[in-house]
């Protein structure tokens, strides 16, 4: 007798919380770190390869400050939940304290999301380097 794996989209089913938001968070934020690093490279093959101004259409699209907004987002939680994991991982013991831990990364994520909007603002307005 064999044991059939349960495998299936039982995993992918939203359980609410804390815990699931973040879980989601993180991997939406890797997919927009993702998609910028594609366009990043298609830029830069686009315009040094053809010459043609699709290269610079997409420069556009990601120098755009509402773009920008975004993935200032995606890459500061990302590392900041990133790092929450490896600690987690590293020291298993602090497990028990998953709901801390997690408010302590929103603590330290606002403030410094907070002021890379401030000096976006800023640019955009004209009043920044």
């Amino acid at each position: 007798m064999t044991l059939k794996p349960k495998v299936g989209l039982a995993g992918l089913r939203y359980r609410g919380g804390g815990p699931m938001l973040v879980w989601l968070l993180h991997r939406i934020s890797g997919l927009g770190m993702i998609v910028f690093i594609g366009l990043h490279v298609l830029a830069s093959f686009a315009y040094q390869q053809t010459g043609s101004n699709l290269g610079r259409w997409i420069d556009d699209v990601y120098e755009n400050n509402w773009f920008q907004i975004f993935i200032f987002f995606f890459v500061i939680f990302h590392t900041l939940n990133g790092l929450r994991i490896i600690i987690l991982d590293t020291w298993p013991k602090l497990l028990q304290y998953q709901r801390e831990i997690t408010w302590l990364q929103w603590l330290i994520f606002l403030p410094v999301y907070g002021l890379a909007l401030y000096f976006l603002v800023l640019r955009g307005l004209g009043l920044g380097g």
